[in-house]
């Protein structure tokens, strides 16, 4: 049986990685991705892992977007909204989402974040850049959807914060050694982060692919669980065998940190080709005031009430059996795996200098074209 041309946008993302592998490598599908670069580490190893089309372009692009989705039977589409800013994310999104009706793309799956905005009841302290935008373009694919699924169905892909971002240097979840202490100094209070690992995100979005018709109109909302702080370091020690605290800190601490923001201007825009002077241009410190306020109001307790993102975990056992559920679980595979690649323990690879980063955008150092 041939392959199905899956195209994909954000291939080279921490997210796209894993996605990309697990739809080449199940013999179902081959996929063509649309990357600025080429000759980049990641780009390679996305090859590495059996047929992968290039296309060499921008998102913001109509000719390079055509390109991609011209002759694919798929799309998944994950625009970097740090790169590009909320604004052109949404435009670049909506755009990405027409053309692929036009270029006779049968399936759409969009990489979503939840619009926390809208679910705090549009509540300012919540405006969070990087999950309205996405959110609010998801909502109108849905509803697009309703009236365009005969030429083109769709479905949202919404996720959270990756679990990999507490074990991975510069992320805004990042540990540190402090004097033979695991240690996350994060501004979370008594509220909890609806994780996901990375593996997790390849299985979903193949399920997805793998049936159309019951993924069309579609928000499948994944996460490991909702972590609490307690929860994190608990799972850290009886993985490792190594101390772990957590500090809660106030947002001018966490600002002020050297371990996720150190080299950063925090008043900066948040989507570094953003425009500074654009009045809905958030900074890099309003969008994570808005970030952490979101997770300080989504605790651990089932009937939280406030809680501002929600997921349905026995609606996720069902899809995926062999999920990772839990944050000990997470470590455990983690250290298993870096044992197994030769990386070393789970301990070993979050020492100072060993620690690895997991985020494109810390990896290009916020630099780079749209």
């Amino acid at each position: 049986m041939s392959r199905r041309l899956v195209a994909v946008v954000g291939a080279t993302g921490a997210q796209g990685i894993p996605i990309v592998r697990s739809l080449v490598q199940s013999g179902s599908y081959a996929v063509r991705a649309l990357t600025r670069d080429a000759s980049s580490a990641r780009f390679k190893e996305l090859q590495s892992y059996g047929p992968v089309e290039l296309v060499v372009g921008t998102f913001a692009s109509e000719t390079d977007l055509r390109a991609t989705f011209r002759g694919a039977w798929g799309a998944f589409v994950n625009i970097d909204g740090f790169n590009s800013g909320e604004k052109t994310e949404m435009f670049w999104t909506i755009r990405a989402y027409e053309l692929a009706i036009e270029e006779g793309v049968e399936f759409f799956v969009l990489g979503n974040l939840d619009y926390v905005y809208k679910n705090s009841g549009f509540r300012p302290e919540f405006r969070t850049g990087h999950y309205d935008g996405k959110g609010r373009i998801g909502e109108w694919i849905l509803a697009q959807n309703q009236s365009n699924q005969t030429r083109m169905k769709a479905a949202l892909f919404t996720t959270g914060p990756y679990m990999e971002m507490t074990i991975s240097a510069r992320t805004p979840l990042s540990v540190s050694i402090e004097n033979g202490v695991a240690t996350w100094r994060l501004p979370l209070n008594d509220g909890a982060i609806p994780f996901i690992a990375l593996d997790d995100c390849a299985y979903y979005v193949k399920w997805l692919f793998d049936d159309p018709v019951r993924a069309s109109g579609t928000d499948l909302q994944v996460a490991i669980d909702h972590v609490s702080a307690r929860d994190l370091t608990a799972a850290f020690e009886k993985v490792t065998g190594h101390p772990a605290r957590f500090v809660n800190v106030g947002f001018d601490e966490y600002f002020g940190s050297s371990v996720t923001w150190a080299g950063y201007d925090t008043e900066k825009p948040a989507g570094y080709n953003a425009d500074p002077a654009d009045p809905a241009t958030l900074t890099l410190r309003e969008n994570f005031s808005g970030f952490w306020t979101c997770w300080q109001h989504s605790g651990a307790d089932k009937n939280n009430s406030e809680k501002i993102v929600r997921r349905d975990y026995e609606l996720l056992d069902k899809i995926h059996p062999g999920r990772v559920r839990s944050a000990e679980d997470f470590f455990r595979r983690e250290n298993e795996k870096g044992i197994e690649n030769g990386l070393g323990s789970l301990w070993e690879r979050v020492q100072p200098d060993r620690i690895r980063q997991i985020l494109k955008i810390t990896e290009d150092q916020r630099t780079g074209t749209i």
